[in-house]
C-alpha cells in the first residue's frame, strides 16, 4: 500500500509544481531557465574539449605503442630463427 501512496504523492507534488510555475512563479522560473543556458552552454563546451584533448592523447599513445609493437616483433622472430 505504500508504494500506491508514494506514487500517489509524487504525481500530487507534481502537479502542484506545475501550477506554482505556470500561474504562481512564472517570470522567476523563465529567468531561472534563460539563467542556466551560458553556464550550460560553457561547461558543455569545456567538458568537449577535454574529451577532445583526451581523445587525440589516446590515438597518440595508440600509435606509439603499435609503432613500437611493430619495431619489437620483426627483431623476436630473427632472434627465434637464430636460436633454432
Amino acid at each position: 500500500m505504500g508504494k500506491y501512496l508514494a506514487i500517489i504523492g509524487g504525481l500530487i507534488a507534481m502537479a502542484g509544481g506545475v501550477i506554482l510555475v505556470l500561474f504562481v512563479w512564472w517570470r522567476e522560473f523563465y529567468e531561472l531557465i534563460f539563467g542556466a543556458i551560458p553556464p550550460v552552454l560553457f561547461f558543455g563546451g569545456l567538458i568537449a574539449v577535454i574529451a577532445g584533448i583526451s581523445s587525440i592523447k589516446d590515438a597518440v599513445r595508440t600509435k606509439k605503442l603499435e609503432e613500437e609493437t611493430a619495431e619489437e616483433t620483426p627483431e623476436e622472430s630473427t632472434e627465434e630463427k637464430k636460436t633454432e
